[in-house]
Parts: C-alpha cells; structure tokens; sequence
C-alpha cells in the first residue's frame, strides 16, 4: 500500500506546498499531492502553484491568524526556491515582497 509520504516525496514538492494546496483547493493531502506533480508538468504549474500559496497566506493574514500566514510565507519562499518559475505569479512576488497581490 503507497502511504501519503509516499505520493508527498514522489511529487516534487515539500510536504508543506502539498498541505497548502490541499487548503487552497479543499481537497485531501493525497489529492494533492497528485495535484502538485501534475501540476509541475505542465508549462504554467509552477506560476499556479505559487499563486494558490499567495492566495493561502493572504487569506489567512486576513482572517486574522498571522501565524499560519508566516508559515506559509516560509512555505511559498521555500517553493520558489526550488522552483523559480513560482515567481511568474505577480500574486506570489507581491506576497514575498509584502505588496499589493496582482491578478496571475
């Protein structure tokens, strides 16, 4: 039987991007993760990837639970650093650089 770890260490993001996809779409972690992976082979994957950590982190600073949105902040700055292409989501760059998120 493959276990969550498993499909988490196959799908070439950390454990801490599956759970924030997991959230952004309300989808189970093991959802997700298959989610990432295919979503890593497609030519925009990254960008929307990035773009639903933004969307998480803004959510969460805006319903007050600061905590959580820092840690996903550490969690989208840990995306795009092993993958650089996040950085297509003007979302993503807004939310690292604490401006306004744009519409990508």
């Amino acid at each position: 039987m493959i276990a969550l770890e498993d499909c988490i260490g196959l799908c070439g993001v950390s454990e801490e991007a599956v759970l924030a996809i997991a959230e952004h779409e309300h989808i189970p972690e093991i959802v997700a993760a298959g989610l990432a992976q295919h979503l890593l082979s497609q030519s925009e994957g990254c960008r929307r990837i990035g773009a639903m950590i933004a969307d998480d982190v803004n959510w969460a600073l805006a319903r007050g639970d600061r905590r959580h949105g820092d840690e996903l902040r550490v969690t989208l700055q840990n995306f795009v650093a092993a993958h650089p292409e996040g950085l297509a989501s003007v979302r993503a760059r807004a939310c690292l650089n604490g401006g306004v998120p744009g519409i990508a």
